[in-house]
């Protein structure tokens, strides 16, 4: 089974993004130009006179939703959408400072809305921002039960903005775990678990049901901006959609993962469950790293992190991702 099999075409939605942005090309005068765009996070100046640069991204927990609805259980999911958003913030080396949610719904529930309020709550916590407003919109004409998003901000001195462009061949790729599935491949999980057979509400391994495990929130990389201040880093990706192929967001080189970090337990699941060819697990899931860092090998015991060194960068003018002699 593959990802475009259950319903997301990561190729697809690639030429359909690539549609829209080669059309919106306005630039507001007089206040900055763009520093940095189709990133992880854009960044634009404040000023022309100021070294500050605001980032900024937008997020959504996509069909996470779905398996939360079905366990009905929400005090997690606030979590993630927080977490998809400061993580691309951090990704190019700028501090979260706020965030806005947006939550379209069928139906408004106050007891749904006050737990997914409680993630929104922790995640902002761990992620040390504030939730300055947001927006609900009932749209029961449009929505079947509900969807999170949200938009985050950070800010960064200029000359502290890492975009990948300093990677050269010889750098180490650092990897760093993630915590599960977090809040991407979601749809392939749901319809492997359909088509097995298999409940969410099933055991996966004792006292852990396979919705449970699912929920786990996804991790917020909220430490690597101390190691930013303690290294020189020259990279860095969240892995989110599409996998490891994240790694090429940043400078088209030759990225080799020959010794990644373990899998969770989940992921081997559901690639043995849906007969899941080892390069698309790679392709659609973080597969147990949900963040990396690129840098000279010896500013790796520097680090004061989870993590180890999973790979190496090589010359290439294509772009390239490669997992244990496969390319992605």
């Amino acid at each position: 089974m593959k990802y475009a099999d259950a319903g997301v075409d990561i190729k697809k939605e690639e030429r359909a993004v690539k549609a829209l942005t080669s059309v919106v090309k306005y630039i507001r005068k007089g206040l900055g130009e763009p520093h940095l765009t189709n990133h992880y996070a854009s960044a634009v100046s404040l000023l022309p006179i100021c070294d500050l640069l605001i980032t900024i991204t937008t997020d959504g927990v996509g069909s996470k939703i779905l398996v939360a609805e079905k366990m009905e259980k929400f005090d997690t999911i606030g979590i993630d959408c927080v977490a998809m958003n400061v993580n691309d913030l951090i990704a190019v080396g700028s501090e979260p400072i706020a965030m806005v949610d947006y939550i379209a719904i069928e139906n408004p529930n106050e007891k749904i809305m006050f737990e997914i309020a409680k993630g929104l709550e922790e995640g902002c916590r761990i992620a040390n921002i504030t939730l300055v407003g947001g927006e609900t919109a009932t749209l029961p004409d449009m929505v079947r039960g509900f969807d999170l998003a949200g938009t985050a901000i950070g800010v960064v001195k200029k000359e502290e903005l890492i975009t990948g462009e300093k990677i050269q061949p010889g750098d180490v790729i650092f990897g760093i775990p993630s915590n599960g599935i977090h809040s991407n491949g979601l749809t392939l999980v749901r319809k492997v678990l359909e088509k097995a057979g298999i409940s969410y509400k099933d055991e996966f391994e004792k006292g852990v049901s396979f919705g449970e495990e699912i929920l786990k929130p996804t991790r917020i990389y909220i430490d690597v901006l101390k190691e930013i201040k303690k290294c020189k880093i020259k990279g860095m990706a969240h892995i989110t959609g599409g996998g490891l192929l994240n790694l090429l967001r940043l400078k088209k080189m030759k990225y080799i993962i020959d010794k990644p970090l373990k899998p969770q337990k989940i992921f081997r699941v559901i690639q043995e469950l849906g007969d899941i060819e080892e390069d698309e697990m790679y392709r659609t899931f973080n597969m147990g790293m949900g963040f990396a860092l690129i840098m000279d090998k010896k500013e790796v015991n520097k680090l004061e992190i989870d993590g180890k060194i999973v790979g190496r960068v090589e010359e290439s003018d294509l772009g390239e991702v490669y997992v244990k002699d496969l390319k992605l």
